[in-house]
C-alpha cells in the first residue's frame, strides 16, 4: 500500500497486512506521518514540554467509588 506523509507529501510504501495500513483503509480520518516528520515533531514537543510553558489540557476525571 502506497501512502503519503501529511507534512512533507513524501510517498512511502506499507506492507497490506500490516495493521497501520488497516487501519488507514478503514478509517479515513487517521493520517499517515513518515518516521522523519513524527520524530521531528516529538522532539520540539520535548522542547515546549521542557520550558515550563507548555500546558496539556486534559478533561478532568472523576473518581468513582462503584
Amino acid at each position: 500500500m502506497r501512502v503519503k506523509c501529511v507534512i512533507c507529501d513524501q510517498i512511502e510504501t506499507l506492507e497490506d497486512d500490516s495493521f497501520q495500513a488497516k487501519r488507514l483503509r478503514n478509517r479515513p480520518i487517521h493520517t499517515f506521518m513518515c518516521k522523519k516528520c513524527e520524530a521531528r515533531i516529538t522532539e520540539k514537543t520535548q522542547a515546549r514540554i521542557a520550558t515550563g510553558n507548555f500546558r496539556l489540557y486534559r478533561s478532568a476525571t472523576e473518581e468513582d467509588d462503584w
